[in-house]
C-alpha cells in the first residue's frame, strides 16, 4: 500500500482484510507493510542474473566451439542463437531501470 487512500479502498473491497483489521489492527497493518520477497531479497535477483548470464555465455561459447569444429557448417544452430538472444534480452530487461522509478 502506498497511501492511506489505497488502504481504505482495499478495506472496502476486501471483507477479509476488514475482518483482519478489526480483530488485530497492528498485526494486519504489519502484514501489509511487509515487502514482497521479490522486492526485498537480493539473492533471488542475483541468482536470476547469474543464471541468465551463464546461459548467454554458454550459448556464445557453444556457438564458437561448434563453428571451430566445423560441425555447424557456415551457420550456427538456431537453438544456440535463440537461447543466447533470449538470455541477453532477459538480462537487458532486468538491468534496465523501470519506467516508474
Amino acid at each position: 500500500m502506498r497511501s492511506i487512500a489505497e488502504l481504505a479502498e482495499a478495506v472496502e473491497r476486501d471483507p477479509e482484510l476488514a475482518r483482519q483489521i478489526r480483530e488485530d489492527p497492528a498485526g494486519a497493518l504489519r502484514k501489509l507493510a511487509m515487502p514482497e520477497p521479490l522486492q526485498s531479497d537480493v539473492w533471488i535477483y542475483r541468482m536470476v542474473v547469474g543464471a541468465l548470464g551463464a546461459i548467454g555465455l554458454a550459448a556464445i561459447l557453444g556457438a564458437l566451439i561448434l563453428t571451430a569444429m566445423g560441425r555447424g557448417g557456415d551457420q550456427i544452430p538456431a537453438v544456440v542463437t535463440a537461447l543466447g538472444s533470449a538470455a541477453i534480452g532477459a538480462l537487458a530487461g532486468l538491468l534496465a531501470p523501470s519506467p516508474r522509478e
